[in-house]
Formats: structure tokens, sequence, C-alpha cells
């Protein structure tokens, strides 16, 4: 028998409502907003419109091979330009002042103590053992009352190993763990709504089990609260690699969040645009996240997932400039893993969020509904597209067969290789920027290399997409502890 450490508290939650939590995790958007659940990916009208336009193409080639070849080779070329230059467009946005959120060290630690609110931090862990005492000691770095932190370990009640850690690393009584009951789908959603149901705070925190926030992230997020209106239901952290210069590998991931952190949803963000948020470092309010049904347990991207149904329900993601370090992905098939998660829990976004176009539309407007399609749906776009057009361009300057000149008209080539030339330049010039904004230099080289990346995210992209059909809510363990002494950048990292 299992014995805990005499200072951590343990949930004590029946059989029966230990059930009922569970149900109520699993089951409980689907009950409430079936729509917009991923419980089943893809409904009778989806799957009536796919089939519906797999015969119209099978026709359009029978009736005429090259038009129809045309047709779908300007729209990919369309769609492929589109993405691109809308990235290029948010790169440069972000520079607006208005994309952070910044509170100083000095106004964090101004809150009075008395004035700051219970705060709950909701770790789901799963085979985590390795790195859960880790964890323990980073969160008691935090400067935010201990008595006023409701920190919940969210462990499957089989998950022995981390347990047993767990118990090793004797945290205080601000920290509880949470015995999830064994059920599919065994995902970090259905965990966080689990945990959600016990939460005692005003504000939610998410955090993975190798994180290591800003000691002030907290207070900076109370404070931000504080000075917005209530429309805003979500502060998104920035995250950024303690591990970025252990292998390439490492390099191009920590570069990639750069852009990603730093640009891509700052600038976002200064659009008032829909923000499909990262997998950790979130802050919410509790009253409005459990309104709307919080996490979708069969979303492998639940946080994409929910940022989108924020906006679709009036509410807005801010980014706070506060960082949370992780680890990077050192290992290319962990990497792989990982990777071709997230591209499938976009292609689920896209989809579900698509059910209703009619309904997506009047919650969006046709400007935000362009921005969800551009950058969601452009994101695992981008990753299946590249090789291709890159297979294209090969056999072209290598064979110049007469074919391609029937189903590559000159006003879509044209378009295809300003597009191949100019935007993966541009691309690659935005990565050479960001290191020197950001004054990162030593991944000056990840960044010229750049294109060698693309390529491990389009065989992602290409796994991605044969689990959409054939296991589309599985789970896929992104596998922690594999990096070497952590090197953080510098202390001010996240700070242009």
């Amino acid at each position: 028998m299992l014995r805990y450490a005499p200072g951590m508290r343990v949930a004590n939650i029946g059989d029966v409502e230990g059930q009922m939590r569970l149900e109520a995790s699993v089951s409980g958007l689907a009950k409430k907003v079936p729509i917009i659940s991923a419980e089943r990916l893809f409904p009778q009208s989806q799957r009536a419109f796919f089939w519906a336009l797999l015969a119209a193409l099978v026709l359009g080639f029978v009736i005429s091979w090259a038009a129809t070849a045309v047709a779908v080779c300007a729209i990919l070329t369309l769609s492929y330009v589109a993405a691109v230059s809308y990235r290029i467009y948010i790169f440069v946005r972000s520079t607006k002042p208005d994309g952070l959120e910044r509170v100083t060290d000095d106004e964090a630690r101004a809150v009075p103590d008395d004035e700051l609110p219970i705060y709950t931090i909701l770790i789901p862990a799963y085979h985590e053992a390795n790195v859960i005492g880790g964890l323990v000691e980073r969160l008691n770095r935090l400067e935010y009352p201990p008595d006023l932190l409701d920190v919940k370990i969210l462990l499957e009640a089989d998950d022995t190993e981390t347990i047993a850690a767990l118990h090793e690393a004797d945290p205080g009584p601000q920290f509880e763990l949470v015995l999830i009951p064994p059920a599919e789908p065994r995902t970090k959603p259905k965990a966080l709504n689990f945990g959600l149901t016990l939460a005692r705070g005003e504000f939610v925190a998410v955090y993975d089990a190798e994180d290591e926030p800003d000691p002030l992230q907290l207070r900076k997020a109370v404070a931000t609260f504080s000075r917005v209106g209530p429309e805003v239901g979500c502060l998104q952290a920035k995250l950024a690699y303690s591990n970025p210069y252990q292998n390439i590998i490492t390099r191009w991931f920590a570069l990639e969040y750069a852009l990603w952190f730093e640009f891509f949803l700052p600038g976002l963000a200064s659009l008032q645009a829909p923000i499909p948020l990262g997998g950790t470092s979130n802050h919410f309010r509790r009253a409005q996240l459990e309104e709307m049904g919080a996490w979708d347990p069969f979303n492998v991207t639940e946080d994409a997932d929910l940022g989108l149904r924020m906006f679709r329900e009036g509410m807005r993601v801010h980014i706070l400039d506060s960082v949370t370090f992780e680890e990077a992905n050192s290992d290319f098939v962990n990497w792989t893993r990982q990777r071709s998660r997230w591209y499938k829990g976009y292609i689920q976004t896209f989809f579900v969020h698509l059910r209703e176009p009619e309904a997506i539309e009047a919650d969006m407007g046709w400007k935000n509904l362009a921005q969800f399609c551009t950058f969601v749906g452009g994101t695992p776009l981008l990753a299946v597209l590249n090789p291709v057009f890159w297979v294209l361009t090969a056999i072209w300057f290598t064979f110049e067969p007469h074919e391609m000149l029937q189903i590559f008209p000159a006003p879509v080539y044209y378009v295809g290789m300003l597009c191949w030339a100019l935007g993966n330049f541009l691309m690659v010039y935005i990565a050479i920027v960001a290191c020197r904004i950001i004054d990162r230099p030593r991944l000056l080289a990840a960044a010229v290399l750049y294109p060698a990346y693309w390529v491990m995210m389009s065989a992602a992209a290409m796994k991605a997409l044969l689990q959409i059909v054939v296991t589309p809510s599985l789970w896929e363990k992104t596998m922690h502890g594999l990096q070497k002494t952590p090197t953080p950048i510098s202390p001010e990292v996240g700070v242009r």
C-alpha cells in the first residue's frame, strides 16, 4: 500500500463521487455543447460533404483531368500563399506595443498579500516519476503566499511510480494529490477537467510537469486581471526552453517557440484575432472556465480549442510578458510523437469549429473566421504542402515535363514560384531577424538551417493525417527528463 508524504494533502474522494466527477470530466462538454466536442470527430453532415467533394473531384478528373488539376493546384497554391503571408503580417504586427501585458517585478510585489486571491494550479502528469520531484522544488519558488496556493497534482490512480516519486519529494500542505480513476480517454484535458471540479481558487493556472515558471507569474497574472475587463478570459504566459543548445533539434525547437510566443501570439493579440493557446502557463478566471464547459477531453490540442471557444464566447486572450521554461524535445522520435499530436489536434479543432459555418461566422465575423482558417488551418497545411511543392519544383527543374505546363498555367506557376522563392526566403529571414531581436545569437546557425526543420515538420504532419482517420483521440505521451543540465538563455529572456 502506498504511503503519502505527511505534509501533502490527498483528495478524499469516495468511489461514487469519483465516478460522478469522472463522468463530468469525460462527457461534460459533449452534453453541454455537443456541436463543439471532438468526441465524434466527423458528424454525418461533414462526412456527407467530404464524400460529395470526393465525388466531384473524381467526376472532374473524368471529364477534364487538366482543368480539374489546374483548379486543385490553384486552390492549394493560393491557400499556401495566404498562410505564409499572414504569418509575415502578424510577425510585423507583433512590434506594436498593444500585443503584450507587462507587469514589472516591483508592481507584482506591490500587491499586498491580504489582497491576493486563492490561486489553483492544475498539473496533469502521467508517467513523470523522473521529473515530479523537480517540479515540487520549482513550484516552491513561487512568490505567492503558500496558504493561498491550491496546487493539485493530477495523477492517474494506477500510475504508482509517479505517485511514489511524489511521496519522496515530500511536498508541503499547499500541494494536493488528486488520483483520477482510470478511464478512457487518457488525455491531459480529461485530467484537467477532473482537477477543476475540486478547484478552490478564484483563478486557475495550468502547468506541465517539467515547467519552471517565473516566480512572480501568479502575482503578475493577478495584477493584470485586476486592470483588464471581464472580457479577458485568459492570460497566456510566454514559453521558452531551458535546454536550447543541447542539439540541433532543441535549437530549432527553441527558435520556433521564440517565433511563436515572442511574435506570432503577440501579433494575434494585437489584431484581437482568435488565439490558439499554448499547452501550459494559461491563467483563467475559474468561474468563466467552468461556465463554458472547460476543456474538451477528446481534443488532443485542448489548449488551442479552448482559446478558440473563448473567442466565440466573446472572451479574449491576452499575452502575459512572463516566461515559463520548459524542456525542449531532444530526441527525433519523441519530437515526432509530440508534433504529430499537435498537428492532429489543430486538424481536429479546425473541422470541429467548421461543423456549422453559419454559427462560427455569426460568433466571429468573416474577418476573424478568415484569420482562424489561415492560422489554425494553415499550420498543418503548410507542413503537408511543403514537400509536395518541393518535389514538384525539383521535377520541373530536372525534367521540365510538358504535363506540368498543363496543370500550372502561367498565373498559377508564377504565383507558386514567387511563394516558393520569396516566401521560404522571408520565413528564414524572419527566423534570423528574430534571433537578433531577442538576442539569441547562438541560434543563428539553426535559423539558417531552418528549412531542414520543415522537413521534420512535414513528416510529423503526414503522420497526423493518418492518425486523424485511424486514431483521432489517441494521446501520444511525450517523454520528459531527457535534457542534460538546464542552460536557460538569460534572466532577461522574453523581454524585448
